[in-house]
């Protein structure tokens, strides 16, 4: 991978961005694709739209959710104690312990999520998961009213972990669901931006926002865009470490390549050119089956106006939603190999109808 490009990824994770709350990744994002598309804008949702040839027909829509999960401030109590709502899905019983950074209008600031120790739970409760409002974050104040002068109700709050290396070209960060996507979408237009072959048709790559609750930003470009063909890019969940029975779930490598995936929601005239391309020009990849919605902003993109000829390339991940998610380098960079060549090759007269 580029080296500009690793950097890119690294200030996309390290930026803060709950769902409803993307503004400093939306600025990164931004910034990068305005150095290679035509025109980069911010849609009423939130939503950062690059464009390169929107003349042209017909337009492909590339959206890569940039939000991530997160916490809201709900209450601050007489103590100084903050009390949280979770922004998406969490597994509750790996929170407690944490680092936090609570994003407020004058900065950020650090705080531990707490619970009550060990040495004073029952048996019966040393066994329970606790409940999120049984949790609170501890920044340190010693009163309400201190507590107050620093985090307001609202303030969203997110773990304080970023990226860093491992081994085998492989990252570990909070918040590579989906910061990773919307790196790809915006790599993707960059090989596109960069190709001797000039495309045939419009490229449209979005990070989308609102995602974790419930895929509100796609829904929205999408429906601005009215794009022919909309591929998603999202992570999915790696099937190769312990515990996993892939009888129900499939098989997924992490650094086997991207995941093409195939269903009722991705038409199947995407799938096969997305196969085809991966094969021709040596990418690797894995396929998995998806037999009804993904839960992925290609649900959204599928349905959109009068119907959207969907795809969606997964990136394999281990550990999703935690504050530890990870992904391979060699995964994220074959994705957006894979989606410039099939921009790069579309044709003009091509049906998508099945």
């Amino acid at each position: 991978m580029r080296e500009a490009s690793k950097n890119f990824l690294q200030k996309l994770l390290s930026a803060p961005g709950p769902s409803g709350y993307e503004g400093p990744v939306r600025d990164v994002w931004k910034e990068e694709v305005g150095n290679y598309a035509d025109s980069v804008t911010t849609d009423i949702h939130g939503n950062a739209i690059a464009s390169l040839g929107s003349e042209r027909l017909p337009r492909v829509m590339l959206a890569g959710h940039m939000d991530e999960l997160g916490f809201q401030i709900i209450h601050i109590d007489e103590a100084g104690y903050l009390f949280f709502e979770t922004i998406g899905g969490f597994d509750i019983g790996i929170v407690p312990g944490r680092k936090v950074r609570i994003h407020t209008k004058r900065g950020p600031i650090l705080g531990v999520l707490g619970k009550k120790p060990i040495h004073l739970m029952s048996p019966e409760e040393r066994k329970k998961i606790p409940e999120k409002h049984d949790l609170w974050i501890d920044i340190g104040a010693v009163s309400g009213k201190e507590a107050k002068k620093h985090v307001s109700i609202g303030d969203p709050v997110t773990y304080d972990t970023n990226f860093e290396m491992l081994r085998n070209e492989m990252i570990v960060s909070r918040a590579t669901d989906n910061k990773a996507g919307a790196w790809v979408v915006a790599e993707a237009m960059r090989r596109v931006a960069s190709s001797k072959k000039k495309p045939k048709a419009a490229l449209y790559s979005v990070a989308t926002v609102q995602e974790e609750i419930g895929l509100r930003g796609a829904k929205t470009s999408a429906y601005g865009i009215d794009p022919l063909i909309g591929i998603a890019v999202d992570v999915t969940w790696a099937t190769d470490h312990p515990g996993i029975d892939k009888r129900k779930t499939g098989e997924c490598v992490l650094g086997a390549g991207p995941v093409i995936n195939r269903g009722a929601n991705i038409n199947p005239i995407v799938f096969d050119r997305l196969v085809s391309i991966a094969k021709n020009k040596k990418i690797p990849f894995q396929i998995m089956a998806e037999p009804g919605g993904t839960g992925t902003d290609a649900n959204a993109l599928q349905l959109s106006r009068d119907g959207v000829a969907a795809g969606l390339v997964s990136i394999p991940q281990r550990y999703m939603h935690t504050p530890v998610e990870i992904i391979s380098l060699r995964d994220i960079d074959h994705c957006a190999q894979l989606l410039a060549f099939f921009v790069l090759n579309l044709e003009t007269s091509q049906s998508f109808i099945p």
